[in-house]
Parts: C-alpha cells; sequence; structure tokens
C-alpha cells in the first residue's frame, strides 16, 4: 500500500488485546483460531482492554473464554494489526495489540463455548483462513521465521 494511501486512513482509535495460542504437536507449531460471534469470521482470541489488569493478562483471559486453552502469555506484544468492528450503528477502526500466549492446557468447558469454534492449524493454514491482512501479515512472520 503506497504511503499516500495510509495517510488517508483514520487512525484506530480504540485498542484491544488479542493472545496468538501456539502449541507444538508433533514437532509442527500449531496455532488456535476462533471464529467471531456474528459473522463466523476466523480471528486470534481477542476483547477489549480490562481495567486492573496488565494487558497480556486480559488477552490471556479472552483466549480462555473464548478458546478455553491456558497457559502462559508473553509479557510483550508480538505485533498489532487494524480491523474494522461492526457495531450497532457504525464500523470503527480497531487495533489489536497481539501477545503470545504458550498453551498448557485446554478446559473441558469455557465460557464462550457454545457460541464460537476454534481450530488448530499450522501458521501457514492460519494466515490464509484470517480475512484481516494485518492479522495475515502477522501470522505470516512467524511462517517465514521457521
Amino acid at each position: 500500500m503506497s504511503e499516500a494511501l495510509l495517510k488517508q486512513l483514520p487512525n484506530a482509535t480504540r485498542y484491544q488485546v488479542g493472545a496468538l495460542p501456539v502449541r507444538e504437536r508433533e514437532g509442527r507449531v500449531e496455532v488456535c483460531l476462533v471464529t467471531t460471534r456474528t459473522t463466523g469470521r476466523w480471528t486470534v482470541p481477542k476483547g477489549w482492554r480490562m481495567k486492573g489488569l496488565q494487558d497480556y493478562t486480559a488477552a490471556q483471559l479472552e483466549a480462555e473464554q473464548e478458546a478455553g486453552v491456558t497457559g502462559k502469555p508473553g509479557k510483550k506484544p508480538i505485533g498489532s494489526y487494524l480491523y474494522w468492528k461492526r457495531l450497532n450503528t457504525h464500523f470503527e477502526l480497531i487495533e489489536v495489540i497481539v501477545y503470545l500466549l504458550t498453551v498448557k492446557g485446554t478446559l473441558a468447558a469455557w465460557k464462550e463455548q457454545a457460541q464460537r469454534r476454534i481450530q488448530w492449524m499450522s501458521l501457514a493454514d492460519a494466515a490464509l483462513i484470517v480475512d484481516e491482512p494485518g492479522l495475515s501479515a502477522l501470522l505470516t512472520q512467524f511462517v517465514d521465521k521457521g
């Protein structure tokens, strides 16, 4: 995208935190994606910042509630991406700050289990299936490192 075009885009005015849940299976790294509640798009677990919690702890909590995964979050973001959030009367540009979550276990039941689907997949497949170009680019950075 050209710099001139980028300058015309609005800046994100609100922020969310997201987790990139990862595990190793048979020598391969897998990531866990979830579907959004309203449109069923594949994405990472994410939500609004939480007062009184560090962003990485809030991201960890979102992963538990949305994907039923538990683990240890990294304390520094691995990147961020922009997306348009559908609200009742308009769309809003949101920046999602993403933290790596090293998955230690999965829950038998979790808060949003009936509202979402979850899927473990390779980084390359995840980069292809997500709709947000920025999230796809973030996932691709990890594919390129592997």
